[in-house]
């Protein structure tokens, strides 16, 4: 169809500017499609999708591996400025053409064509500047939070090196490395606080533009969220507070009575209460992978194989360094069919939850992959992250050395009880974040004050977090939202984390059962990337998209009746 091949590798086109990309939309958009005719013009058009986001995709993730890469950063802020823009009007020219033909498309096609309508209805030309300038927000932010290092001990380390002190069983030691971590965090506060107003400015526009008469409505739509509403998503924080807090707020207790100290501070929460020394899973970056690959070959040979290919290709980065973007992230190569983990591993038990989590993900991917057309390979990330937290707890059994995992019996329940209390306390977590933002983007004026967001996250916080005593460091709990990326770079994107959770939590119930079951119903849903509605793809993994207060009890119960097994053991 095309007069020129697309190139065989998106290397070739990281510096193309976008006389190189026309071409090729063009053709797309000038096709004469009929019904008899639909089948190249679609696979053209999801190599072409595969071939662009691609590119874009290697270009991002190079600004994450060095924030400091000036080379990397033009790279990535031409692309923006130049190229998508003119890739998004001929994307919404090229929805609106498959519209015409939409009672002609192959099986498979239904769940996408609810994005591609909501996309045609969101489109807006005058909103592609503010998606670029957004983006360089992000970068910007990125950048802020790369820099922060403190010398500790006659050596520059980055705040996430720091963070295996904070398992170290002198408590003076930890207090003193907690607080010199957030008053590095807190030199920023002003400057975040000026990104965060930037943000509000251009979102509110963006909504505006789009004809909403608020942010919240406007990402609700963006995000594909189809199968449930903002008052579900509110439910599910009530839900949280009825089932989840309570039991929260007596593990804290207990952790306090153990380490036998008035109060229990922020800097007591991940010690170990009995006084061990901390786990330290591997040595080595080979280590941690070469263990890995013997875990996910334990839950499913598939995954293994997977797995021992990524390592093969490169598309691993783990270790923590500076001048690295925070968090971790797996993202998709999608012309050569290949995920890629991004992390900052600092030789804690962390590093081994984030790499089974993340690998769920790239497992998640390369099962998508086989389906035909690039619009189908996107899964709706609700459904996405039941693949990383239900990988958590599918390799959970397998952490013990004599199956090629990390560590003794002994220390494998230790760190399954602490990933299960994990679970508990993250729900309260993940409420405070979506409460924040729903009450951020219903009140756009009031929360484009940061002290105004100062004080709702506080009062989230206490309504939430019970147990923890921040009495004195106020300034530090209440800035706790400049430190989540996804507020920032993500608006919206963390309560699939919490449904997620839930959907996985049945997905290991069921594995407790019938583990080779439950790990193949889990695999086959992860092959129908993102044809079935969320209810059914829940629903192929053997568990129920929910937001009820029964659904999270009986979650809960397994997870404490779970504990208490371990903990016998």
């Amino acid at each position: 169809m095309f007069d020129h091949p697309l190139p065989k590798t998106a290397f070739e086109a990281l510096d193309w500017s976008v006389e190189h990309y026309q071409p090729y939309l063009d053709q797309l958009v000038q096709y004469t499609l009929t019904s008899d005719n639909l089948t190249p013009w679609l696979e053209q058009w999801s190599q072409v999708n595969k071939f662009i986001y691609e590119v874009y995709q290697r270009i991002y993730v190079a600004t994450t591996v060095d924030t400091t890469d000036e080379i990397a950063l033009k790279r990535f802020e031409t692309f923006m400025s130049a190229v998508f823009p003119v890739v998004q009007v001929a994307l919404d020219q090229l929805n609106r053409k498959l519209l015409t033909v939409a009672d002609h498309l192959p099986e498979g096609f239904d769940v996408p064509l609810r994005y591609v309508r909501t996309q045609v209805q969101l489109f807006r030309e005058e909103n592609l500047p503010l998606f670029t300038e957004q983006s360089k927000l992000d970068t910007e932010y990125d950048q802020i939070i790369g820099a922060q290092t403190i010398e500790w001990e006659g050596q520059e380390l980055t705040l996430p090196q720091l963070d295996p002190i904070l398992q170290e069983t002198d408590r003076a030691k930890r207090e003193q490395v907690w607080r010199l971590s957030m008053e590095r965090r807190l030199q920023d506060r002003e400057t975040l606080n000026q990104l965060w107003v930037n943000y509000m400015k251009l979102r509110g526009q963006i909504a505006k533009n789009a004809g909403f008469s608020d942010y919240l409505s406007y990402r609700w739509q963006d995000l594909g969220r189809f199968d449930y509403t903002p008052a579900d998503s509110v439910a599910f924080q009530n839900a949280i507070e009825q089932v989840v807090v309570p039991v929260a707020q007596r593990l804290y207790q207990r952790r306090q009575a153990q380490l036998g100290v008035e109060s229990l501070r922020p800097w007591d929460t991940l010690v170990d209460t009995l006084g061990r020394a901390p786990l330290r899973p591997y040595q080595s970056d080979q280590e941690l992978e070469s263990r890995m690959e013997r875990i996910f070959d334990c839950v499913d040979p598939i995954f293994g194989r997977y797995f021992q290919t990524m390592r093969d290709e490169k598309l691993l980065d783990l270790p923590n360094r500076k001048g690295k973007a925070p968090g971790g992230y797996c993202t998709t190569f999608s012309m050569v069919e290949r995920p890629y983990i991004f992390m900052n591993a600092v030789g804690m038990h962390d590093d081994v939850q984030t790499l089974l989590h993340e690998g769920g993900h790239a497992f998640h991917a390369f099962e998508s992959f086989k389906l035909p057309y690039n619009q189908q390979q996107n899964p709706p990330m609700e459904f996405a992250e039941v693949a990383s937290m239900a990988m958590e707890l599918l390799g959970a059994p397998y952490l013990t050395q004599d199956q090629g995992g990390y560590y003794s019996e002994s220390e494998s329940a230790r760190a399954r009880i602490e990933h299960l209390e994990g679970l508990i306390t993250f729900w309260g977590y993940m409420a405070v974040v979506d409460a924040f933002q729903h009450w951020v983007y219903t009140h756009h004026e009031q929360a484009s004050i940061p002290a105004n967001c100062d004080q709702k996250w506080s009062e989230l916080w206490d309504r939430f977090m019970i147990g923890i005593d921040y009495n004195g460091l106020e300034a530090i709990k209440e800035t706790g939202w400049q430190r989540k990326v996804h507020i920032y770079q993500l608006p919206f994107y963390y309560v699939e984390y919490g449904l997620a959770q839930l959907g996985a939590v049945q997905v290991w119930a069921n594995s407790l059962r019938d583990q080779a079951k439950a790990t193949a119903d889990y695999r086959y849903a992860l092959s129908l990337g993102g044809t079935k509605t969320l209810p059914e793809l829940f629903s192929a993994a053997g568990a129920k998209f929910a937001f009820d207060p029964e659904t999270l009890q009986t979650a809960v119960e397994l997870i404490e009746t779970t504990i208490t097994q371990l903990e016998r053991a």
